[in-house]
């Protein structure tokens, strides 16, 4: 339990350094598969929380 609350703790604190990250690839994704300009919120989001998760579970398990 306590590992998943620490994991969590480092992922709400990643989330303010990778949304510039995230952005640049959801506009990547957009032009490389012709994906819908509606969805461009709901992917940067996405890819935040993702890419955020990995790091922070390379921290805590790494």
């Amino acid at each position: 339990m306590m590992n998943t609350v620490l994991m969590l703790v480092y992922t709400s604190v990643l989330l303010l350094f990778f949304a510039y990250p995230a952005m640049r690839i959801a506009e990547w994704l957009m032009e490389r598969f012709d994906i819908h300009e509606k969805w461009y919120k709901t992917m940067v989001i996405g890819v935040t929380i993702l890419i955020s998760l990995l790091v922070a579970a390379y921290l805590k398990y790494g």
